[in-house]
């Protein structure tokens, strides 16, 4: 493999738990995904919606959407974390993620709908995220957060982050983690896809 296959998304999808065992699916945001993924930030909290877009807004506009929904595009991607809820493929959280070559650093930023946070999703999508970083040969993934995101704050220290001032904003802090380019474990199948090809370390991207 030397790219990834937009034409095949649902092979880099990834089954984890929450805290109790219930089965998270982490998959790659597909077109068809737009209503419900605008659905899931309009359901969010208006403070949790503040951070995660560190501003006010109601719903995701519509070139933000169009962003989500396509997959690969100069190096970003967005993951919806769902579980079946009433017998419905339910969004709980969702990721974005960009990757920088020249700096081999991957950014991101993440939510948990209110009423699934402290269900141990967010540490598991979390540590997701470090396999899929590590799969394009990234060493190192941060964000920035307000520093009044208690929670997001408090997940990051958990998880293993350290914190720094990020440039030319006060308002937010910085947090980001060292990640191995080869993780002990291979808890995402874009690492296993990755590893069928060593060339494909630095061709993942789109």
């Amino acid at each position: 493999m030397t790219t990834m296959r937009l034409d095949d998304l649902r092979q880099y999808s990834d089954v984890l738990r929450s805290r109790n065992g219930q089965m998270v699916t982490v998959r790659f945001v597909e077109p068809r995904d737009a209503e419900a993924l605008q659905n899931y930030f309009r359901s969010l909290t208006t403070r949790s919606r503040y951070n995660r877009f560190l501003g006010a807004t109601r719903e995701l506009p519509p070139s933000l959407l169009e962003d989500f929904i396509h997959v690969g595009e100069a190096d970003r991607f967005s993951v919806v974390a769902t579980m079946l809820v009433d017998g419905h493929e339910t969004i709980v959280g969702e990721a974005r993620y960009a990757f920088d070559s020249e700096t081999t650093a991957i950014e991101f930023g993440l939510s948990i709908d209110d009423r699934w946070q402290g269900h141990g999703i967010g540490k598991a999508l979390m540590k997701n995220l470090e396999c899929r970083a590590a799969s394009f040969g990234a060493t190192r993934l941060f964000g920035d957060t307000l520093r009044s995101n208690d929670a997001m704050i408090a997940l990051a220290r958990k998880a293993g982050y350290a914190f720094t001032n990020t440039p030319n904003d006060w308002k937010l802090t910085r947090f980001q983690k060292e990640i191995p380019v080869e993780p002990q474990e291979i808890p995402c199948a874009s690492w296993r896809l990755a590893a069928v090809s060593p060339s494909a370390m630095s061709s993942l991207a789109v």
